[in-house]
């Protein structure tokens, strides 16, 4: 740790040198228990619970995922194109649930808004704020607003949220600007899109350079935020299919404790289109071995892969079969073309 620590004050020295922001690099403070971890998410007061604020506290992700920090990170981040693809507005998020629901819903989402950009203009607030909810509607994340905000809290290095595991939570929020963070976030939670970011699921502050960086699509910066959105299909809004399942009192001690992992993308869907012997165009679903629903009537419209690769004879049995009917194919054509040929002096003999 002490190694870590010193690595971190030198980069910051670095990042100071150029009077850039760099981030203050105080080891992490103990890591709060799960039940305190449900209290603060569903509103406590710290001091409460006999919480104490530790002072600044590291604002940076574990030091397992940071590849670099302050000016290199600058520079490397620098270095990584912005992708230049469209950002898709996502659909509004309106909250439909019970009071009790509604407001641990704004409670965590007015954290995550102040301990991640308290400091940020309006923009990069609500920007935060619609990563959250676009992980709430992700096939990848908790279904409801406190689980995605604190999955992964109790861990040292498995925190979605940085100040969900470093000590941050201890202190109380300065009131004008908590004030502020719930505004952004009940106006998130009733419908208001934040267009720039779009379907953005990740961000990290312009000063730090993540691991994962590289692995997804760079998307947009605001204010000290660069943020990114999955590759593919994963990160377009069509795949935003989950569905809000409330029960934010349900912190469970799985969700805290869960090493967030990348889940693969689904296999894409491979289709077909052929024209038929009428001339009509039709697009077949192509399946993949051994997938079957059971409903032949769903297989209509199908095709189903081959279930193994034929083997050299049979190849060759189907090649002959194919030569022979060829030849008659052709056998055919040539003796109705004799016979057309034919018929025009045959008629004019008769005249």
């Amino acid at each position: 740790m002490a190694a870590v620590a010193g690595a971190l004050l030198a980069l910051a020295a670095c990042g100071q040198t150029r009077h850039e922001p760099t981030p203050q690099v105080r080891l992490t403070a103990a890591r709060l228990s799960v039940a305190q971890l449900q209290k603060l998410a569903g509103g406590a007061d710290p001091a409460s619970l006999g919480l104490q604020a530790p002072g600044p506290v590291n604002a940076l992700p574990p030091a397992e995922s940071v590849q670099a920090l302050g000016a290199q990170a600058e520079a490397l981040n620098a270095q990584r194109p912005f992708a230049g693809l469209p950002i898709e507005p996502m659909r509004p998020f309106v909250l439909k649930t019970d009071a009790g629901d509604k407001d641990r819903a704004v409670h965590c989402l007015a954290q995550a808004i102040y301990y991640e950009a308290a400091r940020e203009p309006l923009k990069g607030q609500e920007a935060v704020a619609q990563v959250v909810l676009n992980r709430v509607r992700h096939p990848a994340y908790p279904k409801s607003v406190c689980g995605v905000v604190y999955q992964g809290a109790s861990l040292a290095t498995g925190c979605q949220f940085t100040f969900t595991c470093n000590g941050a939570l201890r202190g109380s929020p300065e009131p004008a600007l908590w004030s502020r963070a719930v505004t952004v976030a009940r106006q998130a939670l009733s419908g208001f899109v934040d267009r720039d970011v779009g379907s953005a699921t990740h961000y990290h502050a312009a000063y730090v350079a993540p691991y994962w960086a590289p692995t997804l699509v760079k998307m947009t910066q605001v204010g000290q935020h660069i943020f990114y959105r999955w590759t593919g299909t994963w990160g377009e809004p069509q795949a935003f299919t989950g569905r809000y399942e409330g029960r934010e009192a349900l912190l469970t001690a799985a969700v805290l404790q869960s090493i967030p992992e990348v889940i693969a993308p689904p296999a894409e869907e491979h289709k077909v289109t052929l024209t038929t012997a009428d001339g009509q165009a039709r697009t077949y679903k192509i399946v993949n071995p051994g997938e079957t629903t059971g409903d032949p009537a769903a297989d209509i419209g199908a095709l189903h892969a081959s279930r193994r690769a034929p083997t050299r004879d049979e190849v060759q049995a189907i090649n002959a079969k194919l030569a022979a009917l060829e030849s008659g194919i052709n056998g055919g054509a040539a003796a109705r073309t004799m016979a057309q040929a034919a018929t025009p002096a045959a008629e004019a003999g008769r005249d």
